[in-house]
């Protein structure tokens, strides 16, 4: 073979050599999936069964995030301070409620509208926090944040879902409703309530 096409393939192998090593490397970046397992999209509807499942937690976290930041509440400006109670699961399947009321504060938050105060469940933690800083003795007394400082939540967000399920030989029918509402804590006065409707049918 002469020695100038050798010369030629040889820079060719190179060159295919380095793009292909380059583009292993670029693909290490992406999720390796294996078997059957696939990414989708996290916003895709969701009809896997009729129970209660991300699309529905999408949906009602988002009608209620509009319609409180539409209430005269929150569109009257102020940022109002507000903490979160449970919302009651009276279903009769497992939901994680939690997961609902999160996703609204996130969104709430993120609109700059309303703050949230420490609510009952992380209220241990930050007594904790508090009496860590405040007697271990371990931190500067001018750098230590002081008890008693905790400010009080001017509203409260609670709520409950509820279900009604209705089955025949080969349907089977599931309604949930998503209540919320706003209460003054102080005067215990309702400022505002929504609720989120879902219907579910499936076929056997």
């Amino acid at each position: 073979m002469p020695l100038s096409l050798s010369s030629s393939l040889a820079r060719v192998s190179f060159v295919l050599g380095v793009v292909a090593l380059l583009g292993g490397c670029a693909s290490t970046g992406s999720p390796v999936v294996g078997g059957n397992v696939q990414y989708g999209d996290s916003k895709a509807v969701e009809t896997v069964t009729n129970e209660f499942g991300s699309t529905d937690l999408q949906t009602i976290a988002e009608s209620m995030t509009r319609s409180l930041l539409q209430s005269q509440v929150i569109a009257r400006g102020g940022r109002p301070l507000v903490t979160v109670a449970d919302v009651k699961n009276k279903t009769s399947e497992y939901i994680d409620t939690r997961s609902v009321t999160d996703s609204i504060r996130a969104q709430l938050l993120k609109s700059g509208a309303v703050r949230f105060a420490v609510d009952h469940d992380a209220m241990q933690a930050q007594t904790d926090e508090l009496i860590r800083q405040n007697q271990t003795g371990l931190y500067k007394k001018s750098a230590t944040k002081k008890i008693g400082r905790m400010q009080g939540a001017d509203y409260r967000l609670e709520g409950n879902i509820t279900s009604i399920v209705k089955r025949s030989s080969s349907v089977k029918d599931v309604y949930y409703k998503f209540s919320l509402v706003l209460v003054d804590i102080e005067s215990g006065v309702l400022e505002w309530a929504d609720e989120k409707e879902i219907r579910k049918t499936s076929v056997r």
